[in-house]
């Protein structure tokens, strides 16, 4: 298993806490429980870092999303895309290991075009490219 299915499986359990307000720990375990295969430690060390770092810094990573995504207002964002584009920008920008912004913005893009709506790519790139761009070198 790779990093790509690290950040689907924090996608997954991101997606379902922003909905049902449910506790990390038992939404990980109903995702992991839904797998085919069995999780390996390296693959749920990053889902668990991801997750955790995304849920803790949640409050200052919306803001940066409502600023980022003018005339959208976070609520009227799809699920998948608030998702990915809340742990892309951990990753890039409040991960201790921080994750190259290009690597970040390129898998969002992935997950947000097999997971969300038609426009998802797109609209995620928007919001990523403009933190990138904003950020210094």
């Amino acid at each position: 298993m790779s990093r790509r299915k690290a950040r689907e499986l924090a996608l997954q359990v991101l997606f379902h806490i922003d909905f049902t307000g449910g506790d990390p720990a038992e939404v990980m375990a109903s995702v992991y429980g839904m797998q085919e295969e069995e999780i390996p430690e390296s693959v749920n060390d990053y889902v668990k870092w991801v997750v955790t770092g995304t849920l803790s810094r949640k409050d200052e990573i919306d803001l940066l999303i409502s600023e980022l995504a003018r005339d959208w207002k976070l609520e009227r964002m799809g699920g998948v895309d608030r998702a990915v584009t809340r742990m892309a920008i951990y990753e890039i920008k409040f991960g201790e290991d921080k994750v190259p912004p290009r690597a970040a913005v390129n898998e969002a893009v992935e997950l947000a075009k097999h997971f969300g709506s038609d426009e998802s790519g797109r609209f995620v790139n928007g919001i990523l490219g403009s933190l990138v761009r904003g950020m210094p070198e």
